[in-house]
């Protein structure tokens, strides 16, 4: 056998190793989630509807729908369209402060939604109960450690954990620390996904090997075919680098907005007015912090779905991870993830 012919043999069994030994660090993932993989679709409003939900679970990944912007009618819309195109498992992203939250609730029982994940904070008092009623499995966020024990011991039946390098709302610590803040406090305990910059498989066979059981990614399914992302966003996404990606500045300490990730643009500019706005509202005594935050998230909402849906690309919010150098191309949902099935097993294979 030639040198070459040795090499690619050789490159095979690696990848037939590795490729076993994935499925054996994802299998508390799967097993809890009832996929082929442990790869969530990360919840993006107005990106995350039944077209690429549908498509993430059919490809073997568990889609996640992202409620944020919706009220109980279109979430239970949504999740009936996502019901006739696929029958594999996916769930629900219900964010903590939505001034609807309890009908939300509701219609996830209604439709006899799987997975609940709760973001966006604490949730308020009777929230996890009700989830855990109706049956669901509930997935919270966890951005400390101390968050992490306390939502353990609320309910939460798995935990992701985000960092900063993520797409959208972000907290302030990166995954890498995050991981190995929590991973090994937590991780024998409880399903734990990570998330946050990762686009390719050697980042996911990394942080299974530190004792997560599947990972969580957003930005690099935006440019999915199946995405119904506006084509001018895809191109903002194919175009930029790491460094194009970045947060959102707090004007006013007394206000405290939740920084956001997205492409720099003209929005991003914007934002800093807006804030200023809600701030002198909120010091006359006009609107309550409540409001003003909600008036916040109404604002990004709208942002967002001028740049996702009308193609604004500048007078509305890209909200993009540091993982948008990593996007290339347009491609299918299911190339996207056997792409980074095949990095991860050859990673892990390469171990010995």
């Amino acid at each position: 056998m030639s040198g070459e012919g040795m090499i690619a043999e050789q490159r095979m069994m690696h990848g037939e190793a590795g490729g076993l030994r994935l499925k054996q660090l994802m299998r508390r993932g799967t097993e809890f989630l009832g996929t082929e993989y442990a790869i969530l679709g990360g919840a993006m409003s107005w990106v995350s509807e039944r077209n690429l939900v549908a498509a993430i679970s059919n490809a073997g990944g568990f889609g996640v729908i992202a409620c944020g912007a919706m009220n109980p009618e279109q979430l239970g819309g949504e999740i009936a369209g996502t019901k006739q195109r696929t029958d594999q498992p996916f769930g629900v992203n219900l964010i903590t402060m939505h001034p609807q939250l309890s009908e939300l609730i509701d219609v996830c029982a209604r439709h006899e939604v799987s997975h609940v994940v709760l973001a966006g904070g604490l949730p308020p008092g009777g929230a996890i109960d009700r989830i855990k009623t109706f049956g669901a499995k509930l997935i919270a966020f966890a951005p400390a450690l101390a968050l992490a024990k306390k939502m353990m011991r609320s309910g939460a039946d798995a935990l992701v954990i985000e960092g900063m390098e993520a797409g959208g709302h972000i907290g302030p610590v990166s995954t890498s620390v995050l991981a190995q803040e929590i991973l090994p406090h937590v991780a024998a305990d409880i399903p734990v996904f990570v998330a946050g910059g990762i686009g390719r498989g050697e980042a996911i066979a990394a942080y299974l090997e530190m004792g997560a059981v599947g990972v969580q990614l957003g930005t690099r399914f935006v440019c999915a075919t199946e995405s119904i992302a506006h084509a001018n966003f895809k191109k903002a996404f194919i175009r930029a680098s790491a460094r194009d990606a970045i947060p959102s500045v707090q004007i006013d300490p007394r206000l405290p907005v939740i920084p956001v990730r997205a492409l720099k643009n003209r929005e991003m500019i914007a934002f800093a007015a807006k804030q200023v706005e809600v701030a002198q509202r909120l010091d006359s005594g006009e609107i309550e912090m409540l409001e003003a935050q909600l008036q916040i998230e109404h604002y990004w909402a709208g942002a967002l779905r001028r740049a996702v849906i009308d193609g604004d690309v500048e007078g509305g919010s890209v909200m993009a991870g540091q993982s948008v150098g990593m996007v290339k191309r347009e491609e299918p949902v299911a190339q996207i993830i056997a792409e980074l099935v095949d990095e991860a097993s050859a990673a892990l294979g390469s171990r010995g």
